[in-house]
Formats: structure tokens, sequence, C-alpha cells
């Protein structure tokens, strides 16, 4: 081969592998985000709410944007959730406001009647306050009793900083794909003492979201590191053999 030739080719092999390098950089940009995506949801989770009892819930607040802070959360309590007692846990810097709704069928209460019940909880950043980007924030609601049934699904709105909102109230339906905003939805325990589930994604890994994602997106961010060490090495090796090919 001429030198003219060799200058031609030199740069191919290299141009071929720096396209496939470029590819799985972005294969891992794409899963660490994915992997943002899919922590990031409003939960809720109680150790000691059973069927008929009282118990704590506690909604886990994380924050997904990366430039503004979420200021406000709004929870819904549907009627077939109702409770006839429901008390709010205060949080420093945030205010509370509870809305109340009549039912169409009243509760008993410790033998009384219970015609109206809380049906909308929001709670409010206070000027300079809010839950900032990376980070996350509880808030805890006590009440009871809990009507009959295994799942209780509470609709949440996050507003943040910048006027935006995360609706998370999409219902989570048994045998399809999570959709990409699931309302939170707690099950209720047989027994007190035993953790209950805050969201279908947290089954494996306690309370998941601010915890560090799940297991699915734990593998694609792995298969993707995986697949960026197999790219490195495959330029390696291509510059190693384009050298030899121009040599020969």
């Amino acid at each position: 081969m001429d030198a003219p030739a060799a200058a031609l080719a030199r740069p191919r092999p290299l141009a071929r592998l720096g396209v496939v390098l470029l590819t799985v950089l972005t294969a891992l940009a794409a899963s660490v985000a994915v992997a943002g995506t899919a922590s990031a949801h409003v939960t809720v989770s109680s150790g000691d709410a059973t069927p008929g009892g009282f118990g704590k819930l506690t909604f886990r607040v994380p924050n997904e944007s990366d430039t503004a802070s979420t200021v406000g959360l709004r929870i819904q309590v549907p009627e077939e959730s109702a409770l006839a007692s429901l008390r709010v846990q205060p949080v420093s810097g945030w205010t509370t406001t509870l809305t109340e709704s009549r039912l169409s069928e009243p509760l008993d209460s410790h033998g009384e009647q219970v015609t109206t019940y809380v049906s909308v909880v929001e709670f409010r950043a206070e000027a300079g306050v809010g839950i900032a980007p990376g980070q996350f924030l509880e808030f805890s609601l006590s009440g009871g009793p809990f009507p009959d049934t295994d799942v209780l699904t509470f609709p949440a709105v996050q507003t943040y900083s910048d006027g935006t909102e995360a609706a998370w109230i999409e219902p989570t339906v048994e045998g399809q794909e999570e959709p990409e905003r699931p309302a939170p939805v707690l099950a209720l325990t047989a027994a007190a003492g035993t953790t209950a589930a805050a969201s279908p994604e947290e089954a494996g890994h306690g309370h998941g979201a601010a915890d560090g994602g799940d297991d699915t997106s734990g593998l694609a961010l792995f298969l993707a590191i995986l697949a960026l060490f197999t790219g490195v090495a495959g330029v390696v090796l291509g510059y190693r053999a384009g050298r030899r090919t121009v040599s020969s």
C-alpha cells in the first residue's frame, strides 16, 4: 500500500469504533437517567396500618427536578380510603391545610356516626423552604380506622418552585406495566408490626424510591457499564489491529 492510501485507511477503524463508543456512552447516560426517573416516585408506607385499626402513614417525597425545589404536596383521600379520624404530624417550615368532604355513607367511629372526612391534605413550604434537588422529605399522617380492604390509593400532586407539577395520580393495574406516574398505594398489613409496601415497585427494597432505585434500573445500569468497558476494549483492540493493517 502506498503512502497516500495508508494515510486514508488509517483513521477508518478508529472512526468506526469511535461511533460505537459514543453509542455506548449515550446508552449509559440514558440508563442513569431512567434509573433516576424510576426512583423518584412519591410513595406511602406504614408499619402498623391494619384493616379496622389505627396507624401512621408516611409519604416519602423525593425531588426529581434538577433545578427546582418541591414546595407543595397535595394528598387526596378518596372516599373509599376515608378515615373517620385523621391527624397531621407538623413539619418544620411547612404549613398544612385540611379540606373536608361529606360522605355518601356515614362512618362508624366508637359508636358515633361520622358524616364528613378529610378528603385533601395539603402541605405548603414557607418562603425560603422546600425540598432541594437531590433531597427528599417525609410527611406523616395518623388516623383510622382503616377500611376493611387490602390496599388503599392516595393520589398526590407534587408542586415545584418553578410552577410545574408532577401528578402522581395514575392507577396501577395488576398484570399491566406500571404507569409513568403511579398514585401512591398502601398495602394494609394482616397484623400490626408488619411493614406495608408503599407501592408495587418497592416490594423488594424497603422504601425503594428514596433509597436508591429498583432492581430493574440497577440491572440496566450494570449492563450499560459493562457495555462501556466492552466498547473501550474494542477501541483499543481495533486501534492495534488498524496499526498492524497499516504497517503490513
